[in-house]
């Protein structure tokens, strides 16, 4: 496949991309094309790499309503649901619903995606359906998986031999959740447990930590620690981090630092995290998402994830990065051009960063995966949800969604428009 005349996330425009046996031979401007290949005009409309969604719960995904609604919105009521949901699942249905959305993922574009799995029951259920899933999609879509005590590992009887039985199995990743634990010290043993597990294994580590509006939630700190005593930096990533947007000035100016001098990841979700935290709160209310500018100014790679769709923990959701994107420019008022890109690079080179995604990108070498957006620039495909005209895994076509315009019919004006500004 040849791609002519598109424009680069970095502003390049009028550059041609070469895909030849699923990886990108070359890019530059007017490339000659290969007798028997493809050629696509992207009639300067933006070529990204896909996204990423590096915070997800797949074995939840599209179970909204079962087998009731959450009444107050909080998480403590949607992990009690759940609890409630998880000895009604089956195997069937966790694996048809999470192939419904990973269909949903390939046609918005998102070719990679993290999901944490519960392996707080005792059948493995999700792990084995989801590692089941995992193997379906893998030409379509690169899933890593999580194993995630979502009781606590514990305060959960025999979680922690479940989630090791469930990285036997061949989860790849270690999870945790060090503030639902009984206490604070708990929570911090259970963060050494886990990342000495990691460690032994040679495996990356990914935490719900301080999932909460309590400012002495400060998980974080011990996380950082002992990425950093185990030689683990690059491999230990940080989900929601929701705290720190209560804490105070002073102590937080400390615990970024720690965070970038131990090489941890951030992941903020910000449908999720507004959605939930701050439920107790009257007026003036908190919103609950990270303090994102702050660590990514500190060198902190910070990415969004989607974190949940029709579940016990939220009502809404497509698989739509973009909604995501544009939600957390939002509530981290990252308004300026820079912070706006920054944004976009938060789905899609900042998570594949954070999962150790191999050969990602629009560089020569790398694996000939690509978004071909309805937009003239980053910022603009985030203002529009842009139209994600072709989607391409491994140089082949795997989804295409039409141009986004209107017909009009008003007398004296155009009989379409699109809402994109026209190219300088």
């Amino acid at each position: 496949m040849l791609i002519r005349n598109a424009t680069l996330p970095d502003g390049r425009t009028g550059v041609d991309l070469l895909a030849v046996d699923g990886r990108i031979a070359a890019v530059g401007p007017q490339l000659p094309a290969p007798a028997g290949v493809e050629v696509v005009d992207a009639a300067g409309w933006l070529l990204s790499p896909p996204f990423v969604d590096a915070h997800f719960h797949l074995d939840s995904a599209l179970t909204y309503g079962q087998p009731r609604v959450n009444r107050s919105g909080t998480l403590l009521e949607g992990i009690a649901l759940w609890g409630e949901l998880k000895p009604l699942l089956t195997e069937e249905a966790l694996v048809e619903r999470a192939l419904a959305y990973c269909d949903w993922a390939v046609g918005r574009g998102l070719l990679a995606i993290r999901s944490h799995v519960d392996v707080c029951d005792p059948r493995l259920l999700a792990v084995r359906a989801l590692l089941h899933v995992r193997e379906r999609v893998r030409p379509h879509l690169d899933l890593q998986l999580v194993a995630f005590p979502q009781d606590g590992a514990l305060r959960s009887p025999a979680a922690l031999a479940q989630l090791t039985q469930a990285l036997d199995l061949g989860v790849d990743v270690v999870g945790g959740i060090p503030h639902f634990e009984r206490t604070a010290g708990e929570g911090a043993e259970s963060v050494r447990l886990l990342c000495e597990l990691a460690a032994d294994r040679g495996l990356r580590v990914d935490m719900h930590c301080d999932e909460s509006d309590d400012p002495l939630s400060r998980h974080v700190e011990t996380l950082a620690f002992h990425a950093q005593r185990l030689g683990l930096q690059q491999r230990v990533t940080a989900s929601h981090v929701t705290a720190m947007h209560s804490m105070d000035n002073y102590y937080v100016s400390k615990l970024i630092a720690l965070i970038a001098e131990a090489g941890v990841h951030v992941v903020a979700n910000p449908l999720i995290n507004i959605t939930l935290q701050g439920r107790h709160d009257t007026y003036p209310k908190r919103r609950g998402m990270t303090r994102v500018p702050e660590l990514m100014a500190a060198g902190v790679t910070v990415g969004f994830g989607h974190d949940c769709v029709l579940d016990p923990w939220y009502p809404l959701g497509s698989a739509d990065m973009l909604e995501v994107a544009a939600m957390g420019l939002h509530v981290a008022q990252m308004t300026g051009t820079d912070a706006m890109r920054a944004c976009f690079d938060a789905v899609t080179v900042h998570n594949a960063r954070i999962l150790g995604l191999e050969g990602y990108g629009l560089e020569p070498g790398c694996r000939a995966d690509f978004v071909l957006l309805q937009a003239r620039s980053p910022v603009e495909a985030l203002r529009l949800r842009a139209a994600r005209l072709l989607v391409v895994r491994g140089g082949r076509v795997v989804a295409r969604t039409p141009a986004a315009a209107a017909q009009l019919q008003l007398p004296g004006r155009p009989a379409q428009v699109d809402f994109t500004l026209p190219p300088r």
